[in-house]
């Protein structure tokens, strides 16, 4: 991608009502534009941060059998009612508009009954389970506090998987692997030091469910942890009777703020009963299917990468989600002409500041936008047939041969 070919400019200033880091950061940096409080468009820059991080859940969703799909934002209100979310007084952040002709439609903010309404027509049979079924898709919610960037959102994308099954035990079997595909998940973009799976209340589906927060001192939530982080605890569930249940009563708890990125449920029966979702057994006995739900906030995510490893001059990209591996400047007449060169050699991999302004401006541009190496060539490094190589997480600058970068 080139810079001078981009519509996408940085910005010196963030909007005057982003309060949040990660907002300002990836507003100045190009990679949002804020339309209101809690709703951003993805520029080019940031589609393509999302799109990694899509990529790398999908990679671990698919390799557990997990079936991809796309569903409507636009909610039937039938199903919702018959469950009795539709309702405000039972959910209060549904985006809803009424018909003209009658009765209303909403924007959903998950996707729990529509998901068990459909596979009613695909799951009669215990021949027919499991069945894992994920999409990634645009969430409305009528959050009041849209005041984090994208940490907390009106309009957000998340991840969600359903899973149904025959038997409880195939539940509780599917939910573990799922456990450690999120661990996957979360090391693999560069959160595995920083993001614990933590008890929290299971409501009205169990008795516990589980959150995966990250550290984060600007989290809106507040978590407990013991000294090898074995027990996490957000602090809903952080009282004596559940540390007994889990056998670590009286253990030293530290206390932290935290970022939600994440949760886990096993709902059982919680939609699948009102909404008749039902298989016939191996002795021809109707029974209901079991149930779970798994969630990644997607752009949350991105806005938590952005906030816990950005520094006092921009954003700092951890490889595996960064829009490109290289920032790419050219010194020079003899630098632009190598590094016209080198970033044809590497164009998928490479942003390449070929814009008509001064280094310095490139060099602080490349810090804000965060891309994990800056490279540089220059008549100085060309005489060694090198270019400078500086990492933006360290500053470390190396010399590297052109043919081994």
């Amino acid at each position: 991608m080139r810079l001078s070919k981009s519509f996408v400019k940085t910005l010196r200033e963030a909007p005057k009502d982003e309060l949040a880091r990660n907002g300002a950061l990836l507003s100045r940096a190009g990679y949002i534009h804020k339309e209101m409080a809690g709703v951003y468009d993805y520029l080019p820059l940031g589609l393509r941060v999302i799109e990694n991080i899509k990529k790398i859940i999908r990679e671990e969703l698919n390799a557990l059998g997990c079936e991809e799909v796309l569903m409507s934002s636009l909610q039937n209100p039938e199903p919702w009612e018959k469950t009795g979310r539709f309702s405000d007084q039972e959910v209060d952040i549904w985006f809803k508009t009424e018909l003209s002709s009658g009765g209303a439609l909403g924007l959903a903010p998950t996707h729990e009954e529509p998901m068990v309404n459909m596979l009613k027509s695909y799951i009669s049979s215990y021949k027919d389970l499991p069945l894992y079924v994920y999409q990634f898709q645009t969430k409305f919610r009528n959050e009041l506090r849209a005041k984090s960037g994208l940490m907390r959102g009106r309009e957000f994308l998340m991840k969600d998987l359903y899973s149904f099954h025959a038997s409880e035990e195939d539940l509780d079997k599917f939910y573990a692997e799922v456990e450690k595909a999120y661990a996957r998940i979360f090391e693999k973009l560069g959160l595995g030091n920083d993001t614990y799976e933590t008890f929290a209340s299971g409501g009205i589906f169990a008795k516990y469910s589980h959150e995966y927060q990250t550290v984060l001192p600007v989290g809106e939530d507040t978590i407990y942890y013991n000294s090898d982080h074995s027990v996490v605890l957000n602090k809903e569930v952080y009282n004596d009777e559940v540390l007994e249940d889990l056998g670590v009563k009286g253990a030293e708890f530290a206390e932290t703020t935290a970022a939600e990125v994440g949760n886990i449920f096993k709902l059982k029966f919680k939609y699948s009963e009102p909404l008749g979702l039902k298989f016939s057994s191996e002795n021809n006995e109707m029974k209901t299917v079991y149930m779970g739900c798994y969630g990644i906030g997607v752009s949350r995510v991105m806005g938590v990468i952005a906030e816990k490893f950005a520094d006092d001059k921009g954003l700092v990209w951890p490889e595996a989600v960064a829009p490109f591996k290289y920032y790419l400047v050219g010194i020079g007449e003899n630098g632009m002409h190598e590094a016209e060169k080198w970033y044809k050699e590497h164009e998928d991999l490479v942003l390449f500041d070929d814009r008509d302004v001064r280094p310095g401006e490139k060099f602080a541009d490349a810090e804000l936008l965060g891309i994990p190496y800056r490279v540089v060539i220059s008549d100085k490094t060309l005489a060694e047939e090198s270019a400078e190589v500086t990492d933006r997480r360290t500053g470390e600058p190396r010399l590297i041969k052109l043919t081994e970068i």
